[in-house]
């Protein structure tokens, strides 16, 4: 069975969410080897949690230079894995640094670049990308006719499932950066985030759309939220109308997630958003309008004002917690 290099996304040792989505997805096509590029002694914090989602494979590639340089390091050690590894594909997350690096790798490598994918197969000796498209009304397939197939995969759009794996250590070399043709990073400003989980992390998302109608009155979609112990999110009308900023929509142009429950107060369900939510467990809709598309995918529906609900939701909750 080929290798399936997976780029593992993390942060001070602590892993992403989607690189155990990647790794789920690895073991469809091949064996998981997760690629470790990151600075001295993260592969020891992470191997364990890699191993507990089925990578077979650790290769540890660890420099001061990952830190020093922006996505150069990561190219690097991938193009010669793939060199001297021959996997069947790489699987890179579709975040902002991981389309870069997926591109400059494609062209590194000669190699056809599949994006946004939610999903691989097999189909006899070619690897495929499940894609979905024109805001979710279509799933596509598409394939590589060239080099090793590059794959960006969607945070949120395959479900990580456990499997224990080996995570057989290898130590691979960084090479030397060229600092002529690389971009240095010269200061790094830590994102200033409260106590609620990660949008693209979170098990319980509570979004709110244009039927909020202000910024001030995104406070009762704050309140439950923090009351479920929820990340926030909002739908692109209610971030292009300044209600929240825009690192917190959902959709198809936003991040899409997929947790346990989602709440939307206030969306209609255009097919933007659709695309960013739809594969959320368990989908409730509160909104005025009985006819609005969002209770098509909804699990359970509530017809009423957000601002009459929502607080009534957010008491009941508080009081079972206490």
């Amino acid at each position: 069975m080929s290798e399936v290099l997976v780029l593992v996304d993390e942060i001070d040792g602590e892993v992403k969410k989607v690189t155990f989505e990647l790794l789920t997805a690895a073991r469809e096509i091949g064996e998981p080897a997760a690629v470790v590029v990151a600075a001295p002694g993260t592969a020891a914090k992470v191997k364990e949690s890699l191993a507990a989602y089925g990578a077979a494979k650790v290769y540890v590639a660890e420099s001061d230079d990952v830190a020093t340089y922006l996505v150069t390091p990561k190219v690097d050690v991938l193009a010669n894995l793939v060199g001297a590894k021959s996997p069947a594909a790489v699987l890179i997350p579709a975040t902002a640094e991981g389309k870069e690096i997926a591109g400059r790798l494609a062209v590194r490598t000669g190699s056809g670049l599949l994006i946004e994918a939610i999903g691989v197969e097999s189909s006899g000796d070619d690897v495929v990308g499940v894609q979905s498209i024109f805001g979710g009304a279509f799933t596509v397939k598409a394939k590589s006719t060239r080099g090793t197939p590059v794959v960006t995969v969607r945070p949120g759009g395959v479900e990580a499932v456990q499997a224990q794996g080996a995570a057989a250590e290898e130590t691979v070399e960084v090479p030397a950066v060229d600092a002529a043709k690389a971009t240095t990073v010269t200061g790094r400003e830590p994102v200033v985030g409260g106590d609620r989980p990660e949008l693209t992390e979170a098990s319980i998302v509570v979004s709110g759309g244009r039927g909020v109608g202000s910024a001030e009155k995104f406070e009762v979609v704050e309140q439950l939220a923090d009351a479920l112990g929820a990340a926030v999110g909002a739908s692109r009308a209610a971030v292009d109308s300044g209600y929240y900023p825009a690192q917190f929509q959902v959709g198809q142009t936003g991040k899409t997630v997929s947790p346990q429950l989602y709440v939307a107060l206030g969306i209609s369900g255009a097919i933007q958003h659709r695309a960013g939510m739809q594969t959320s467990k368990t989908i409730v809709a509160v909104n005025k309008d009985a006819e609005a598309p969002i209770f098509e995918i909804a699990d359970f529906g509530v017809v009423g004002d957000l601002f009459a609900v929502a607080p009534q939701l957010t008491g009941e909750v508080t009081k079972r917690k206490g």
